[in-house]
This record gives structure tokens, sequence and C-alpha cells, in this order.
């Protein structure tokens, strides 16, 4: 998701997304140490998206 749509987003929003991310992203651990991962790739692009929501949380004031 682009930085752009993070923003216009509410806090509430934005708050139910990063569980959302956080939780898919522990599930494909779960799987690369199982040995089924289909999309390896998608791990990082999970990373990348909590980091761009914990940003624009950060510029509003509200980082957990």
């Amino acid at each position: 998701m682009k930085t752009a749509a993070l923003r216009e987003m509410s806090v509430n929003e934005l708050e139910e997304r990063l569980r959302d991310t956080q939780r898919e992203l522990f599930d494909l651990r779960r799987q690369q140490v199982g040995g089924h991962l289909e999309k390896p790739s998608r791990i990082r692009e999970l990373r990348r998206e909590i980091a761009r929501m914990k940003t624009v949380m950060h510029e509003r004031g509200r980082e957990d």
C-alpha cells in the first residue's frame, strides 16, 4: 500500500491494518520455518508496509 493511501486513513484504521499486517507476517514466518512458503518476497513487502504504517503513525504522534 502506498504511503499516500496510508496518510488518508484514520488512526483507528491504521492501527487495525497494522495488527492485521503483523499477524500476516507472523503467519508467513511460521510457514517459512515449516518449509511451505510459496512467495518469500511477500515477507519483505509486509515488513516495508509495517514500517510505512509506523512512520505515518509517528508523524501523527501516535506510535505504539
